[in-house]
């Protein structure tokens, strides 16, 4: 019996070698012996293309709102023109300028704002621009948990199909905090970054966080002249270990200041900041020169475009932009949609996140990523001129902002301006976490402060930061786009590849190739399914079993017999 069950193995062995390629480590010359013998395989070419579907790709500009874009005048203040694919409301920036308390009733009710939203004051010096500013705040939480239903609400996408958890400060609104009673998005006011607060030099400002949050918060004002304690000697640094208790949720509180410093400052919580900064509890502060006639635009509602600029801007600048950068760990960022018990989050966040294991993971300018950053936040410029751009970093990493056919001059480091000969032109500035620069763009044509028009990319040169999650193009990518390459709804022109793609969910997750609108012959596509089983894995595998059972029969202990003389 084991004599056959050796002649099978043998035979087996026989065929398994005629039916498998050797293997490419193989000396080439028993290679050679090996075809010698059993002759070439045969040559089976690579499956087709798989087509692609890319479903329901989302309109890039929807243009829903034309009309704001026009240049304007609003219950008398001038706006300027927005060439942006979504412009900001005119109606918020005149309630901005002049105060909510100002605006009339229609202004108003065109807004999302309360009554008491920005409520501005006495002009005591005389010169023309009130100079008691008050603003209330308030606590919104973006794709946080619902108990009823399994969508985020109010819902915020950063990118397509990408929505990340924050907590911002926002304006004081009323109304509901989504946009309708259908469509479960975020309505205007309340978005990533928390607004853009501009005043004036010698105003006398008030900043009341009313903490509809369900867990304390204060407001701490980075960079920006304040007393430590008001004028009844409470604490007004916003620091919990040293300056006074945070704000409980259902409480308020006032804080004073009457900067005597012009330059771009940062405000934000200082409760856990850890985790409340980088959650989007975080801000831009703008103290401007004070000048005659100077009522400045109060807030500007996720950064971007300055639609109604300073006295000294419109003197000294053609536009003005605010950037603001934010980087995101996507695991911190899940925590407010992962339960809709207040006491899980906060436990989750605050004792069980581990920031010093952090990771970034997606990348925001001004609350979006690519490419949703090119419906808001293209620096839309014309030859020959002068732009102000003011940059905050918000995140946890550095960021070297890249400019394409642009070199760009660092004016200001947090607010302080550099002498004119210690200013510095470079196309990758640096900026760390918390860092906020003034930057002069030059649009002339010279070789060096501009190449010539075009639709020039600026971005970080970090280079995980033009992703989403890791996967590119995404993060805070944006462009110098003169106005020559912006079509009639202000979205860029590009000569390079269909965009189609990059507004698709199944982008983002990895559903789709990434060279697909580079490739419409499919030749870097992804590969199809090949043929369903050769004969010749048939055999194999019938072999291969045959050959396991045969060495199982031969490795078998044998049963003694018997025994027969009983």
């Amino acid at each position: 019996m084991r004599t056959h069950l050796l002649a099978a193995l043998a035979i087996l062995l026989a065929l398994t070698a005629a039916l498998l390629t050797p293997p490419k480590w193989w000396p080439e010359g028993l290679r050679q012996d090996y075809y010698a013998l059993l002759g070439e395989p045969v040559y089976r070419p690579p499956p087709p293309t798989r087509e692609i579907d890319l479903g329901d790709a989302e309109t890039p500009c929807e243009d829903r709102d034309r009309a704001w874009r026009a240049a304007q005048t609003v219950d008398g203040v001038p706006i300027a023109e927005s060439l942006l694919c979504n412009p900001d409301n005119p109606a918020a920036v005149a309630a901005f300028v002049k105060g909510t308390n100002n605006v009339s009733p229609m202004t108003l009710m065109d807004t999302l704002l309360a009554p008491d939203a920005v409520v501005k004051g006495n002009d005591r010096d005389g010169d023309g621009d009130p100079d008691e500013i008050h603003i209330r705040l308030e606590v919104a939480e973006l794709n946080g948990a619902s108990p009823e239903i399994a969508e985020s609400v109010p819902g915020y996408a950063i990118a397509p199909g990408i929505k990340p958890g924050f907590w911002v400060f926002a304006p004081k609104t009323r109304g509901m905090a989504t946009a309708s009673l259908i469509d479960l998005a975020a309505n205007r006011m309340l978005r990533a970054p928390s607004p853009v607060i501009r005043v004036e030099a010698g105003d006398t400002v008030r900043v009341t966080l009313e903490n509809g949050h369900y867990m304390p918060h204060t407001i701490h004002f980075h960079g920006v002249d304040h007393p430590y304690v008001d004028a009844e000697g409470e604490g007004n640094d916003g620091v919990p270990q040293t300056s006074e208790k945070p704000v409980m949720p259902g409480m308020s509180r006032t804080y004073e200041m009457t900067p005597r410093q012009t330059g771009t400052m940062f405000y934000h919580c200082h409760v856990q900041p850890s985790i409340h900064i980088l959650m989007g509890l975080q801000g831009m502060f703008v103290i401007e020169e004070n000048r005659p006639d100077n009522p400045v635009q109060t807030l500007n509602i996720g950064a971007g475009q300055v639609r109604h600029r300073s006295v000294h801007s419109r003197a000294a600048f053609d536009r003005e932009y605010d950037l603001h950068y934010q980087d995101l760990d996507k695991e911190l960022h899940a925590l407010p949609g992962a339960a809709n018990d207040p006491r899980l989050i906060i436990e989750q966040a605050h004792r069980r996140y581990d920031v010093t294991e952090r990771s970034a993971d997606y990348f925001i300018l001004n609350g979006r990523s690519f490419p949703y950053t090119f419906r808001e936040s293209v620096v839309v410029v014309a030859p020959d001129e002068t732009v102000k751009l003011r940059v905050l970093n918000g995140g946890a990493e550095e960021v070297a902002l890249h400019s394409h056919g642009h070199k760009i001059r660092i004016s200001h480091y947090d607010g302080i301006e550099h002498a004119p000969a210690a200013q510095i032109t470079r196309d990758v500035v640096q900026i760390a976490p918390a860092q906020r620069v003034d930057l002069v763009l030059e649009t002339t044509n010279d070789g060096l402060h501009s190449y010539g028009e075009g639709l020039w990319l600026l971005h970080d040169h970090h280079e995980p930061a033009v992703t989403n999650d890791g996967l590119a193009p995404g993060g805070g990518i944006t462009a110098i786009a003169y106005q020559s390459y912006l079509d009639e709804k202000g979205w860029p022109r590009p000569q390079g590849v269909d965009w189609t793609p990059y507004f698709t969910a199944d982008y983002y997750r990895r559903a789709l190739p990434v060279w697909s609108p580079y490739d419409p012959l499919g030749l870097l596509g992804e590969a199809g399914a090949g043929p369903a089983v050769s004969l010749r894995a048939l055999l194999l595998a019938l072999v291969i079993g045959l050959l396991a059972g045969t060495l199982i029969l031969l490795l078998r202990p044998r049963r003694p017999g018997p025994d027969k003389g009983q």
